[in-house]
């Protein structure tokens, strides 16, 4: 019979391996250790666009909170908080006005493009006529011409014509009968609702327009939050139209344009100049901030699709 002799080393001998238990205090360091290695490794690309994009904001508020002094100086962080900025800049002139120019541009014009849209984007995606995949190109070739193209043709029409120049309803108007990139991203989203539920609606006795209200629409809210978003977006930051349509008229200028102006009359006081940059983005970042799952939501769920 062969026996089978095994070898024990010695807990003591140099060639002995050190094992340190699962449960130790140093097993549990050496874990957190590794974990926060990790999330550096993987977070810090993440960190750094993170940093790129929000320095220039911390930038723009500090030189707003600087003395008139001081702004001119190379000082990156005020030695004296001069929270009158803000107030200097909402005294100043036309400053309200802008704000309720804009406000009516922004919120107005975003209603009336997405009430509008919104049919033409369900006629797109849910019904089946002859034409239907040219008019989609339509609406998408319009999204390729530049408004510098016809901004002439427009104005002649609006200032001319319709006696409009000097106001935003020139801006406005136009959004009552659609937008192209609206009607693209509602129209994509829409496809994917499952025809189900409209064929359901039917057999009901809904007409089109009832199954688009009381159907669609409530499982259309984050595709509609987003577009909402968007057009937001660009009325509040538009400032080549309130330019060519309103520039003549100052009691119609929005923020973007008398950002501008103000600019131009306190070219020396930047610190002037960054509070009302400050109190032009600030209702911008709130709004985004507080609809960021939605915005988030809706432009994941509006893929491309056929």
């Amino acid at each position: 019979m062969t026996q089978t002799h095994a070898t024990l080393t010695s807990p003591s001998s140099p060639s002995a391996p050190t094992v340190v238990p699962a449960g130790s205090a140093d097993a549990k360091r050496a874990a957190t250790r590794r974990a926060a290695l990790q999330w550096v490794a993987v977070h810090s690309l993440g960190i750094a666009a993170a940093l790129f994009f929000v320095l220039p904001f911390v930038f723009v508020f500090l030189t707003a909170v600087m003395t008139d002094n001081q702004a001119l100086t190379g000082d990156l962080w005020p030695t004296t908080w001069a929270w009158g900025n803000f107030d200097t800049v909402w005294q100043t002139p036309g400053f309200l006005t802008w704000w309720r120019n804009t406000l009516l541009y922004a919120g107005l014009g975003t209603v009336l493009a997405v009430a509008s849209s919104l049919p033409v984007a369900y006629a797109l995606a849910k019904f089946r006529f002859r034409g239907r995949n040219v008019a989609m190109m339509l609406v998408i070739s319009t999204m390729m011409l530049p408004p510098q193209v016809i901004i002439v043709p427009m104005y002649l029409f609006w200032a001319k014509q319709l006696g409009l120049a000097g106001t935003l309803w020139p801006l406005i108007i136009p959004m009552a009968f659609g937008d192209a990139f609206t009607i693209f991203l509602l129209r994509q989203f829409l496809l994917t609702i499952p025809k189900e539920y409209t064929d359901a609606a039917r057999v009901d006795g809904c007409g089109e327009l009832r199954t688009m209200l009381r159907v669609v629409l409530p499982m259309a809210k984050p595709a509609i939050a987003a577009v909402a978003l968007f057009q937001f977006f660009y009325c509040w930051n538009d400032y080549f139209g309130p330019q060519i349509y309103a520039s003549e008229n100052p009691a119609a200028w929005t923020l973007s344009y008398g950002l501008e102006s103000f600019k131009g009359a306190h070219h020396t006081n930047w610190n002037l100049t960054m509070a009302a940059t400050v109190l032009v983005m600030a209702p911008v970042i709130v709004v985004f901030f507080f609809a960021q799952k939605a915005f988030i939501e809706g432009v994941t769920l509006t893929g491309v699709k056929g």
